[in-house]
């Protein structure tokens, strides 16, 4: 039985979202309509939101948790791209009547967790009852030395491109989550399937990526789309190697059974890893940066004239993909 709707919208955010708010003095424990920031004169806010949606962004019935810990790990991740330190999230939530008992409760636990792990904290949000598909919506708040946010825009010709963590795990991850890959061992359905459901943000390496990197974005859309984001930000085009691309035990044992898989790994997106580019003459630096926090980092191409991302195989030929990322129209 669900336990909705909740008896009144002040009630619910009295039990399982003002507790959420108490580190932040200007969220004032959400008994108000609006918040309060305040930002050192050498800080500048950085502001990002997505939305997600039930059959779009997540499957309806994964849990509260880790549809809580998706949406705040997404817009984490959007943070760290521009070299910001997480301060504070607004959310809106559109519940529905057929929600799960307790599911509201996984859901605000799933952010306490994340809340802990991140330093960010709730301000401030809305919530309705609907009578469509659960929609979620969130808008973080970083803070990033005043003038140094990290932009899409800056990459520069002979400039390496380097990739955190593995990539294709979350699209391949969809799939095994559908019952697609009955051939797949049942160790690696359950990693892919929880790269899925819990990205992993860069946040920590992130920040040190501040007057270092020219350009980064994370990989939301599919590698070779967001890639192609800085480039047309930057006017310049990039080489990729798809020897040079990193996979996890489990992607590769995907991509063995069906080879057809390196597409969905290029294109498929929902990785929330980063896109680096950086000078050759600071690479060193980076990698020992990346190394500190304990984040992997594959160099996977460079930057170079023209406008397209261009990936080569092996023995130097050119591939080619029906689509370059995923597309919401």
């Amino acid at each position: 039985m669900s336990e909705y709707p909740p008896g009144s919208e002040f009630e619910l955010i009295r039990r399982h979202f003002a507790p959420l708010s108490v580190s932040e003095e200007g969220a004032y424990q959400l008994d108000d309509d609006a918040a309060s920031l305040s930002i050192s004169a050498d800080k500048e806010l950085i502001v990002t939101k997505d939305l997600m949606i039930a059959g779009v962004h997540f499957i309806s019935d994964d849990s509260g948790r880790t549809i809580a810990q998706k949406l705040l790990r997404t817009n984490l991740s959007d943070l760290a791209a521009m070299g910001a330190a997480p301060r504070a999230y607004a959310l809106g939530v559109a519940l529905t009547s057929n929600l799960r008992t307790n599911w509201l409760s996984e859901f605000a636990d799933g952010l306490a967790n994340d809340q802990s792990e991140y330093g960010i904290t709730l301000i401030g949000g809305d919530t309705i009852f609907s009578s469509g598909p659960l929609f979620l919506s969130l808008t973080a708040f970083g803070e990033v030395p005043k003038g140094c946010a990290i932009r899409r825009s800056g990459a520069q010709i002979g400039d390496l491109v380097y990739v955190t963590g593995t990539v294709g795990d979350s699209a391949i991850g969809l799939m095994a989550a559908m019952g697609e890959l009955t051939k797949l061992p049942d160790w690696a359905k359950k990693y892919l399937i929880g790269r899925y459901q819990i990205p992993e943000p860069r946040v920590k390496l992130g920040k040190l990526l501040v007057g270092l990197a020219s350009a980064t974005t994370d990989v939301s859309d599919g590698l070779i789309a967001d890639l192609g984001h800085i480039c047309s930000s930057s006017n310049v085009g990039a080489h990729i190697d798809l020897k040079d691309i990193p996979l996890s035990s489990a992607a590769r044992n995907a991509c063995a059974l069906d080879s057809k898989l390196i597409a969905k790994v290029l294109t498929g997106g929902d990785d929330y890893e980063l896109l680096i580019c950086v000078p050759p003459s600071v690479s060193t630096k980076l990698l020992n940066k990346a190394e500190s926090v304990d984040v992997k980092l594959s160099k996977i191409g460079k930057i170079v004239d023209g406008s397209d991302v261009s990936v080569f195989s092996e023995d130097k030929t050119q591939l080619k993909f029906e689509q370059q990322g995923y597309q919401h129209f």
